[in-house]
């Protein structure tokens, strides 16, 4: 009889599964074979895997904005209620942008319709102090990847402010990737 190794076997490595294309709209089943929670940030062993939005359309406590051009988001972080913190998931945007990993993003478009809107790269992050939200958000700047089809529009475009959905902001500390 062979001798039995004394480390534990490891689990089969799970593939990623593959976003759909942009063009069509998808239902939650789809969504979830990427994105298994319906918690807005997806993680998986403190990587970042894939998030969800609806850019403050139906939950305005995630007051998420595209930028005009549809290249650049500003992502809330995760926490509902009070001061956001470094929960898990805010934990895995912070080393995403260390990483440099692209990840899907969702927006829900309606209850059972969702959209992906490519693959997004988070560059930059803040924790500031909202006035609107009277609380302290983990605010992530996310960077569309080159060759993603779809354009997020900004709500600028049908005559919004950007500032007033952000909120006015004091104090913040920043982290940026170091290229």
């Amino acid at each position: 009889m062979p001798a039995r190794s004394p480390f534990k076997k490891r689990a089969p490595r799970r593939e990623p599964v593959r976003p759909p294309p942009a063009s069509r709209v998808l239902t939650w089943a789809e969504v979830n074979r990427t994105h298994p929670i319906h918690n807005g940030v997806y993680q998986r062993g403190g990587r970042l895997v894939s998030l969800l939005t609806d850019f403050g359309r139906l939950n305005p406590c995630y007051p998420d904005e595209p930028a005009p051009d549809g290249e650049t988001v500003c992502y809330t972080g995760e926490g509902r209620r009070g001061d956001q913190h470094l929960s898990p998931g805010n934990l895995a945007l912070l080393a995403a942008i260390e990483s440099g990993h692209a990840v899907p993003l969702f927006n829900k478009l309606g209850v059972g319709r969702w959209q992906h809107t490519g693959l997004w790269r988070v560059v930059h992050a803040e924790h500031r102090f909202d006035e609107r939200e009277r609380r302290m958000l983990w605010r992530f700047t996310l960077k569309r990847v080159p060759g993603s089809k779809f354009q997020v529009r900004s709500s600028t475009h049908e005559g919004g402010s950007a500032k007033t959905k952000a909120g006015s902001f004091r104090r913040k500390a920043t982290f940026e990737r170091r290229v």
